[in-house]
């Protein structure tokens, strides 16, 4: 136990810090570099605060998982969590790379983020497997909606950023659909309504710090 909690704070540094690397190429590397020289300053903005949230999102996300993966009591739950942590490792190195050619900063409240996700994660971890993988289900459904939002808000030029959004709404389905086939639970309605409040107040609060 002692040596997953080293595992889950060097995770936690590494998060922060910027220091993991996507396994796959950035969507955006598919769209020339020079749509984004075609934004105006206001669009830029809007850019880099919507992919802000975003980043947001894969912060709490490594968090989410890795909490969960700490609380499980079954080996096999628990690389199943890790293992998603790892696939959403993309969406926060491309994110963060998007973040820098729009000429825009990460959440200052990262650490906050990060520190309340992965609480949120651990306690649904402790919760049962069939719960915390609700959990993952609820909060995939819910992510998926927020993109489908940020397609609809993002610049009709900013197709880097579009690329990228659309790529992370697809792998969000997927892991939702994986959790619902490993045995999710449903979570009752208190509960899914409480998670869109914190999220609510998560990503207002991103889009400007």
């Amino acid at each position: 136990m002692k040596d997953a909690f080293i595992a889950a704070a060097d995770h936690a540094l590494r998060t922060l810090s910027g220091g993991l690397s996507a396994g796959r190429p950035t969507p955006a590397s598919s769209v020339s570099p020079v749509a984004c020289a075609e934004l105006s300053a206001a669009e830029k903005a809007l850019s880099g605060a919507l992919m802000r949230v975003n980043h947001v999102g894969e912060v709490c996300a490594q968090a989410l998982y890795q909490g969960q993966a700490l609380a499980a009591t079954d080996r096999v739950m628990q690389q199943r969590f890790l293992d998603a942590a790892r696939e959403e490792t993309d969406h926060l190195a491309w994110t963060q790379q998007r973040l820098d050619e729009l000429g825009a900063h990460a959440s200052l409240l990262n650490p906050l983020w990060y520190a309340g996700s992965f609480a949120i994660g651990w306690l649904a971890g402790r919760a049962g497997d069939a719960i915390s993988l609700g959990f993952v289900v609820e909060t995939e459904r819910q992510v998926e909606q927020h993109l489908d939002e940020h397609l609809g808000r993002l610049p009709a030029g900013d197709q880097r950023s579009r690329a990228i959004v659309h790529q992370m709404k697809a792998d969000e389905a997927r892991h939702a659909n994986d959790a619902l086939q490993a045995g999710a639970t449903p979570l009752p309605a208190p509960i899914r309504w409480g998670m869109r409040a914190v999220a609510k107040v998560m990503t207002t609060t991103a889009h400007h710090l």
